[in-house]
């Protein structure tokens, strides 16, 4: 992925500063996070690979605002989060925030528009412009004609660009991506990686776990997690 330089601003939109996240005490614990400094930037992709229970994805959730560092800074923008209440830990990330997991998370019985209007939940969107934003993104992943089917039609690449809609209909600065080509053919993951690629062409930062070589490769930057730390 190539990403425009335009895009990409000279300060990091998310910053990890010596962050640690640590569960349980004493000699039994774990040390999933251990001294990780990274910076995401606007407008460019990041991949995270690593053996599972690396902590990689203990990473993906601390920059998603999902939990919290033990130890260290993480901030947004430039706002420290260490130490924020709850209640602007929540406002922060329905701001900032657009999830793609690999389980996708659609609700069986919903259509297909209903699904990614279900994205701006929080936002305070008028009910016309969340229909025409909705509509707007499902013809940019190539799913307009099904607009009125049920979830549960799907196959497994329409649920993920589904998702990826659903996580886009908020406008987020940052989407964060877990294993998204995990559950999907060569073709299929290829069409959702060229819709990543857009994305962040329009100045969104995407940073994705991911067991595959091949995806990775497609992000701008690459790091390896290993035992907690950036091991290259």
């Amino acid at each position: 992925m190539t990403a425009d330089i335009a895009q990409i601003s000279a300060e990091p939109l998310l910053r990890l500063r010596g962050a640690c996240r640590t569960f349980g005490t004493g000699p039994a614990a774990v040390h999933a996070m251990n001294g990780i400094d990274l910076s995401v930037h606007r407008g460019a992709s990041l991949a995270i690979t690593g053996r599972s229970g690396s902590g990689k994805s203990t990473l993906l959730n601390v920059l998603g605002l999902l939990d919290t560092v033990s130890a260290g800074q993480y901030l947004i923008d430039g706002t420290d989060t260490t130490g924020m209440p709850a209640r602007d830990l929540d406002a922060l990330r329905a701001a900032t925030f657009g999830f793609v997991f690999q389980a996708f998370h659609l609700v069986p019985y919903l259509t297909v528009q209903e699904s990614v209007e279900m994205g701006a939940t929080y936002r305070h969107v008028r009910r016309s412009a969340l229909r025409t934003r909705a509509a707007d993104l499902l013809d940019a992943v190539g799913l307009a004609h099904r607009r009125d089917a049920r979830v549960a039609t799907l196959s497994g690449g329409e649920k993920q660009r589904v998702a990826v809609a659903r996580a886009l209909v908020r406008n987020p600065a940052v989407l964060l991506a877990d294993e998204p080509t995990g559950n999907l053919d060569e073709a299929t993951a290829a069409q959702v990686l060229d819709i990543f690629d857009r994305v962040v062409t329009h100045g969104v930062a995407l940073v994705m776990v991911t067991h595959d070589p091949q995806t990775a490769e497609r992000a701008d930057h690459h790091i390896t997690i290993r035992d907690g730390r950036i091991a290259a």
